[in-house]
Order: structure tokens, then C-alpha cells, then sequence
């Protein structure tokens, strides 16, 4: 066991792997170009949020004023609701009509009791 060890050993410092001195190189730039795109990632989302929460404040505050408006025109509606009458419906163009309602002859030779349950 001994032997295979040293021997496994002697062939280990033998072998030298073929990279030209670049392969450190290539793992440098790699991890860099890694690092760039992870940070312009970082600063595209950070700025989506910052612009998404300024929106959300803009939103608001347009809700706000459109609620606002909303409550003033139902204060609005309040008031000429109360002003309408018969007479201003008269000096509209208004009038009064007959009421007139529409009856069904009973069907053929069926009678029907009536007030029977």
C-alpha cells in the first residue's frame, strides 16, 4: 500500500496541466464580468423601485383629489336634488299623464276560483 502511494505520488509532480498561464486570467475575468452584471442588475432594480414608490406617491395624492372632487360633487348633487318639485318639472316640459294598466283575459274555458290557494 505504501508503494502505490509513493508511486501515485511520483506521477502526481509529473503531470503539469496544459494552461499557458491563462486559466487564472479567464477565472479573473469571469468573476469580474460576473460582479459587473450582478451590480448593474442591483442598480436597474433599485432604480425600479425608487421610480415605482415615487409613482405610488403620485397616485395617492391624485386619488386623494379625485375623492376629493368626488364628495364635492355629490354636495352638489345633494343640493339640486332638493330644489326639484312638480313645478320645476312643469316649467321643463313635464306633465302629468293618465295611468293605465294593462289586464289578460282569461284563457279559453279554464276557470279559476278566485282567492283560492
Amino acid at each position: 500500500m505504501k508503494q502505490a502511494s509513493l508511486k501515485l505520488k511520483s506521477y502526481a509532480n509529473n503531470v503539469n496541466i496544459i494552461d499557458n498561464g491563462n486559466l487564472q486570467k479567464r477565472i479573473l475575468d469571469i468573476m469580474l464580468w460576473t460582479l459587473g452584471a450582478l451590480i448593474l442588475c442591483y442598480v436597474f432594480f433599485l432604480g425600479n423601485m425608487v421610480f415605482n414608490i415615487v409613482e405610488r406617491k403620485a397616485l395617492e395624492e391624485r386619488a386623494l383629489t379625485l375623492s376629493n372632487e368626488v364628495g364635492n360633487l355629490e354636495l352638489e348633487y345633494l343640493s339640486v336634488s332638493q330644489k326639484v318639485d312638480l313645478n320645476l318639472a312643469y316649467s321643463l316640459g313635464f306633465k302629468e299623464i293618465k295611468k293605465t294598466f294593462a289586464a289578460r283575459k282569461a284563457l279559453g274555458s279554464i276557470n279559476i276560483a278566485k282567492n283560492e290557494i
